[in-house]
């Protein structure tokens, strides 16, 4: 979790401001903003620093902390352990479907499933076939279940690998 700055750790002379109703009160200078979260016993929190002047808003530190970390903890996937199916190179496609049903089961559980294609000797000639492979089965597996890939097929020096969790 980002630094937040509150109160007197703003650094900035001039600040927006928004209140706790999410009403614009426009620019003032920082000890101005501080007095009228005072008056209503809130905090003046920097939502952001990457706009001049800085965004502040009037509202509960606490409250803000706890709104952050929920937030943070909805991005994250949730699962328990991670299961890892591995494919090879001339699987056929029954075998395939077979490994898609397989992970099926593990996402339904609520795991995180990593699937991995490892290739070996002359097959690392072909990394497009192996990278349509593994293509195949997400479809087959979204076909399934829907699902959601973090960060997309990644290339290893032994082929590919992809971590799916469920939506």
């Amino acid at each position: 979790m980002k630094k937040i700055f509150v109160n007197n750790q703003i650094r900035a002379k001039e600040v927006r401001v928004i209140d706790e109703n999410g009403k614009q009160l426009g620019i003032m200078p920082l000890e101005e903003a501080i007095n009228i979260a005072k008056e209503h016993n809130l905090d003046l929190i920097q939502v952001t620093e990457k706009l001049y002047p800085p965004v502040c808003k009037i509202f509960d530190f606490g409250k803000y902390q706890y709104q952050q970390q929920k937030k943070e903890k909805e991005l994250k996937p949730s699962g328990g352990k991670i299961k890892e199916i591995r494919l090879s190179f001339g699987i056929s496609e029954h075998d395939l479907q077979t490994k898609a049903n397989s992970a099926e089961k593990f996402l339904k559980k609520g795991d995180i499933v990593r699937v991995e294609i490892r290739l070996k000797g002359r097959e690392k000639a072909h990394f497009d076939l192996a990278e349509e492979k593994i293509k195949k089965f997400i479809e087959m597996l979204d076909n399934l279940i829907p699902i959601k890939m973090e960060k997309g097929i990644k290339k290893t020096p032994q082929g590919f690998s992809v971590i799916i969790f469920k939506k």
